[in-house]
């Protein structure tokens, strides 16, 4: 007890040094009951506080304020010492009990005798109230007044005017009630024939959605669920149970795979088998099928390299020659003559256009030809339309054959997808090439494994895979540039010596 009430009292000293004490304990303590009334207030609040140094603990010990914490631990003891524990953790049949009554005792109560409190809550004074002659017309001993007479400031103050007042229109006036009324009488018809609103049935859909949700989604339970299942905390197994944010704090749950990642980049296997000529002993005609298709790839190399070689090779006609040489060394000796004859410098050089004003006839004339050829191009139109109704055998032929040629399309465009799903994709700057096909003439095979010779590397083979199917960017070598120019110098100990 001793230790529970030293430490209650160090930690609201504390609070009251930091200037975070909100009100006495006995309120911050919810349910309270104490003996005492006056044990909240403890003196004036709007006291201004004093401004005292808080960051010593002597001083916290000095002028920190525990009478109200004293008050209630005291109001604690003597609620223990008489009735066994707080007022507030005791149970209402022992605070409380039902008065049946006694009927010896109700029995010597006078019934018609008022209450002491009513008795002295009657009024003793002996001058009448100036409203007793409006309120009843019978005397307090039961004989009758005269009739009732209004009073004289009563009757002064009553309007004495032929003419009624003027109608307050704005009190009246709804702001759009003619717009609302619309809206409302539209909502009754279609209210009448079977139609719901839109917000209505918007709010409808929203009900179905979530209840239809609830059904299907299972939400975890909850921390502080007593009937959720239990784990063990420390086993290596994942449990089924566990909440998601301690699987993912614990780094337990996996990370969920996007979808993108499943699909493979290219179709290519990841080891491609070599063609049967490649063999160590083929036989004819697999050896030969690899030699042509290693003899077109030279052939491509060849054509590339010389269509290069044509569009960079100067053009035939730019030769220069005896008789262009000549031509570009007279330019500008000779001077031509013009053989155009003299002309009169107030003469013009061009003729302006006849600008001739139409008359009205010829206006009115086309005219009538524009109409003429706007009206024959809507009879022709209109002849057209009329004539499709006869061609509707051959339209539906042509919608047919259309579909068709659309279905003939898009399958062509899915195989051209899936081809080209195994090709090379276009991933860096560099395009993919193709690696140099290793194969052997007819005069290199050897008959054994003994006399093959190794070619080409696995380390490479695996690397231009990787590139082929795009699961790295074609690359190449890259080259060292030398910042600085080397210097010789010559060191002292091997300096030439010189006589």
């Amino acid at each position: 007890m001793c230790r529970s009430r030293f430490a209650s009292s160090f930690f609201l000293r504390c609070e009251m040094a930091s200037g975070t004490r909100k009100g006495s304990m006995a309120a911050s303590r919810g349910g309270f009951l104490s003996f005492k009334t006056d044990l909240d207030s403890s003196g004036p609040k709007n006291k201004r506080k004093k401004r005292l140094n808080k960051n010593k603990k002597k001083s916290w010990n000095k002028h920190s304020d525990v009478h109200d914490v004293e008050e209630f631990l005291e109001d604690v003891r003597l609620q223990e010492r008489t009735l066994g524990g707080l007022i507030s953790e005791k149970p209402d049949d022992n605070l409380f009990f039902v008065d049946a009554g006694d009927e010896r005792r109700d029995s010597k109560l006078d019934k018609d005798k008022p209450l002491q409190v009513d008795v002295i809550l009657q009024p003793d004074s002996r001058i009448p109230t100036p409203t007793d002659g409006l309120v009843s017309s019978e005397k307090p001993d039961g004989s009758r007044r005269r009739k009732d007479k209004p009073l004289r400031i009563d009757l002064i103050l009553q309007p004495d005017s032929r003419v009624p007042a003027p109608k307050d229109v704005l009190a009246h006036q709804i702001p759009n009630a003619k717009k609302l009324r619309l809206i409302a009488q539209r909502a009754q018809q279609l209210e009448a024939h079977g139609v719901v609103p839109r917000r209505q049935r918007l709010l409808q859909a929203r009900l179905q959605r979530s209840l239809a949700g609830k059904g299907k989604t299972n939400k975890p339970a909850a921390n502080n669920d007593p009937q959720r299942g239990f784990y063990d905390l420390w086993s290596g197994a994942v449990p089924e149970t566990a909440d998601p944010w301690y699987l993912q704090q614990t780094k337990k749950m996996l990370v969920k795979r996007p979808a993108r990642l499943n699909v493979k980049p290219s179709t290519l296997p990841a080891v491609e088998v070599p063609a049967p000529g490649a063999s160590y002993n083929p036989d004819f005609l697999s050896h030969q099928a690899l030699l042509l298709q290693g003899h077109e790839i030279e052939l491509k190399k060849q054509k590339a390299e010389l269509r290069l070689e044509r569009q960079l090779a100067f053009p035939k006609e730019q030769i220069a020659t005896r008789e262009s040489a000549f031509q570009e060394e007279v330019e500008g000796l000779i001077e031509e003559s013009d053989d155009e004859g003299p002309h009169d410098e107030y003469t013009p050089l061009y003729h302006a256009a006849s600008g001739e004003k139409k008359t009205e006839r010829q206006r009115k004339w086309e005219r009538q030809l524009r109409e003429r050829e706007k009206r024959w191009k809507a009879l022709r139109q209109a002849r057209d339309r009329q004539q499709q109704l006869f061609r509707l055998r051959s339209l539906k032929t042509e919608v047919l054959q259309q579909e068709e040629t659309t279905g003939r399309r898009q399958e062509a465009r899915r195989a051209k997808k899936l081809e080209e799903e195994s090709l090379p994709r276009r991933l860096g700057k560099l395009k993919y090439q193709e690696p140099d096909l290793d194969l052997q003439l007819s005069s290199e095979m050897a008959g054994s494994l003994r006399r093959l010779k190794p070619e080409g590397s696995i380390l490479k083979d695996r690397f231009k895979s990787l590139q082929k199917r795009n699961l790295i960017e074609p690359r190449e070598r890259a080259k060292f540039v030398r910042k600085h120019k080397l210097k010789y110098v010559e060191k002292r100990a091997f300096k030439e010596v010189t006589v």
